[in-house]
C-alpha cells in the first residue's frame, strides 16, 4: 500500500501535489490542527503528518499515532512537536532549517532599520496628521558594530548583509571557528566582549538550556549604554521583564522583537514602549519562504516514506538518498549484527562498542550506530527503531562507543560490534559482498562466511567428531531443511561454532532433542528481519 500522508496546516497546493505525483496518498486538512481531539481520532491511518505551527503535537496525539513514521514541520521551530515522545515513539521529526533562512535574515536586517529610525513610530505620527520632524532623531548603522549571537545559517547571513552595510560584525558561537570567522569577516569574540562592544545586538540561536535567556538581567547590564536590541529567532532568549526596565530606564536605546517568550503575544512587558518595534512572529511570512518550506518538507518526507533517505531530522542523524542507495547494504547489515547479539544476550548490556574497518569508516557512522543499538533492543521491545534506540539506550545507562580504522583485513569493509555486560563480553564481525548481501564473517574471534538467513540456528561445542553429523540427523528427521551450514573454529579441539541457515523456525522439541545429546554447550534459535 502507498504511504499516506496527512496535511493539518495550511501548505501550498504545489506541496500537496509533490505528494500526490510522488505515490503518497495525501489528505489536506488545513484547519484539521486546530482541533486537538480530532486529530487524536484520525492520526492512527497516516505515515506521515505534514504541519506548520498551529498544530500541537503532544503526548496525546502521538499515543494515538500508532502508524506514524514522520513529522515534518514546514519552518526551523518544533517548539510545536514533543520532540522527546516523539523520538521515544521511533517518529522522525524533521524540519526546514534553509527555506526561510534569507527571509528571516531580512526581516532582522529591516528591523535593526526599524529600531534605528523609529520608522514604525514616525509612520503612525505621520498617519495621525501630526508632523513631528524633530522628534524622531535616529542613529546611522554604518560605521556602528553589530553584535551577532549565533553565527550559523540565519546569522551568517544578516552577518553578510551587515558588512554590506559597513558595519563592524563581532559575533558570539561557540561552534563557530576562527578559520570560518576570519572567511566570514567578522570578528570571533566570547560573549562578555560582544556585550561590552555593540551599539546593536541580534540574536540567532534556537531556544535550548544553554541559550534560555542568554540576555538576562545579569547580561543585559553589561552591555552597552545606548545599544539596540533585536530579536528575530525565538521567544524566551531574552528576559522581556528585565529589558523593559532597561528601556524604560534608557541604558537600552530601543529594541525590535519579532518573537515573544509566550505566543500568541497579547500582552507583554515590551508591549506600549515608545522605543520598541513589534511584529508578529513575520520571520518567515513572505511569498516566497512559505513556498519553498512546504516544497521542500513535501519532499523531504516523500523522500524519507520512499526510499528511506532522512533529510535535516532532529532526533536521528540524516541519511541522503545518495548515502541511502550506497549504505542500505550497510544498514541491513549492522542491524543483523545487533539482532544477533541482542538475541544471545540475556543480561542486561552495560556498553555497546562498534568498530568499522576500511571503506565503511568513511560512511555516515551515526546512522550505522543507530541502526545497531536498534538491532540489539529489538528482543526487548519489538517496536525499537532507529530513532528510537538510541534514546532508551541513554535512559538505560548504556554507554555507546565508535572506533574507525583503515582497512586491516583481507576485506575492503566491515563492521564488529561487541557488547560488554557484567558476565562477559560477546563480538561478531560481518561484511558486505561485492552482490550486496551481508555476511557474518567472525563470531567469538572465530572466522566464518555465513549467508543470513530468516531463521537460524546457533551452536557452541568442542571440536570433537560427529557434530556435524549430529546436528544434519536431528534436522533432517524431525523436517527441518538447512539452507547453508557454517562451521568455524580456533584450533583443533578447542571452541567451535556452527550456524545453520534454516527454511523455517527451528521447534522447541527439536532444540531440546540437540541440548539433551550432550554435545553442544550452546544451542540457540535466531530470527532476522530479511526482507
Amino acid at each position: 500500500m502507498a504511504p499516506k500522508v496527512l496535511i493539518s496546516d495550511k501548505l501550498s497546493d504545489a506541496a500537496v501535489q509533490i505528494f500526490r505525483d510522488r505515490g503518497i496518498e495525501v489528505d489536506f486538512k488545513p484547519d484539521l490542527g486546530k482541533d486537538k481531539d480530532k486529530l487524536a481520532e484520525v492520526i492512527g491511518e497516516y505515515d506521515g503528518l505534514a504541519i506548520r505551527s498551529a498544530t500541537k503535537v503532544t503526548p496525546k496525539i502521538l499515543e494515538a499515532a500508532t502508524n506514524l513514521k514522520v513529522i515534518g514541520r514546514a519552518g526551523i521551530g518544533v517548539d510545536n512537536i514533543d520532540r522527546e515522545e516523539a523520538s521515544k515513539r521511533g517518529i522522525i521529526v524533521m524540519n526546514t532549517p534553509f527555506g526561510n533562512m534569507i527571509t528571516t535574515a531580512e526581516h532582522a536586517i529591516a528591523m535593526m532599520f526599524a529600531v534605528a529610525r523609529q520608522i514604525p513610530q514616525a509612520s503612525a505620527s505621520t498617519h495621525a496628521g501630526k508632523w513631528e520632524k524633530s522628534r524622531f532623531m535616529g542613529v546611522e548603522l554604518t560605521g556602528k558594530t553589530l553584535g551577532v549571537i549565533g553565527a550559523g545559517n540565519i546569522g551568517g547571513i544578516v552577518c553578510d548583509r551587515a558588512r554590506g552595510l559597513k558595519m563592524k560584525v563581532v559575533a558570539y558561537d561557540p561552534y563557530l571557528s576562527q578559520d570560518k570567522a576570519e572567511k566570514m569577516g567578522v570578528e570571533k569574540v566570547e560573549l562578555e566582549d560582544l556585550l561590552a562592544r555593540a551599539d546593536f545586538i541580534t540574536l540567532h540561536v534556537p531556544l535550548t538550556d544553554q541559550t534560555r535567556n542568554i540576555l538576562s538581567a545579569e547580561n543585559l547590564a553589561k552591555t552597552k549604554k545606548g545599544v539596540r536590541i533585536i530579536n528575530c529567532a525565538r521567544g524566551g532568549l531574552v528576559d522581556e521583564a528585565a529589558l523593559a526596565e532597561m528601556l524604560k530606564s534608557g541604558h537600552v536605546a530601543g529594541a525590535a522583537f519579532d518573537v515573544f517568550a509566550v505566543e500568541p503575544a497579547t500582552e507583554n512587558p515590551l508591549f506600549g514602549l515608545p522605543n520598541v518595534v513589534c511584529t508578529p512572529h513575520l520571520g518567515a511570512a513572505t511569498t516566497e519562504a512559505q513556498e519553498n518550506v512546504a516544497l521542500q518538507v513535501a519532499e523531504q518526507m516523500a523522500n524519507y516514506l520512499l526510499t528511506g533517505a532522512v533529510e535535516n531530522a532532529l532526533n536521528m542523524p540524516s541519511v541522503t538518498a545518495e548515502e541511502a542507495k550506497v549504505m542500505g547494504p550497510w544498514i541491513k547489515l549492522s542491524d543483523h549484527l545487533g539482532s544477533f547479539i541482542g538475541q544471545m544476550t540475556d543480561e542486561p548490556v552495560k556498553a555497546i562498542n562498534i568498530l568499522y574497518d576500511g571503506s565503511v569508516s568513511e560512511m555516515n557512522l551515526a546512522a550505522l550506530n543507530c541502526s545497531v543499538v536498534a538491532g540489539i533492543m529489538k528482543r526487548a521491545n519489538p517496536d525499537v527503531n532507529m530513532v528510537s534506540a538510541p534514546v532508551i539506550a541513554k535512559e538505560r545507562g548504556i554507554r555507546i562507543s565508535t572506533t574507525n580504522q583503515a582497512q586491516s583485513g583481507a576485506f575492503e569493509g566491515y563492521i564488529k560490534v561487541t557488547v560488554v555486560t557484567d558476565q562477559r563480553e560477546r563480538s561478531i564481525a560481518g561484511t558486505v559482498f561485492s552482490d550486496g548481501k551481508p555476511r557474518f564473517i567472525q563470531i567469538k574471534g572465530i572466522n566464518i562466511d555465513a549467508e543470513i538467513g530468516r531463521h537460524m540456528l546457533y551452536t557452541t561445542n568442542e571440536d570433537v567428531p560427529g557434530i556435524i553429523g549430529t546436528l544434519g540427523q536431528t534436522m533432517g528427521s524431525n523436517g527441518v531443511n538447512i539452507a547453508n551450514f557454517t562451521l568455524g573454529r580456533k584450533v583443533a579441539k578447542g571452541e567451535a561454532i556452527a550456524l545453520l541457515y534454516v527454511d523455517a523456525p527451528v521447534p522447541d522439541d527439536v532444540i531440546g532433542k540437540l541440548v539433551a545429546t550432550g554435545m553442544f554447550q550452546q544451542v540457540r534459535p535466531l530470527t532476522f528481519d530479511v526482507a
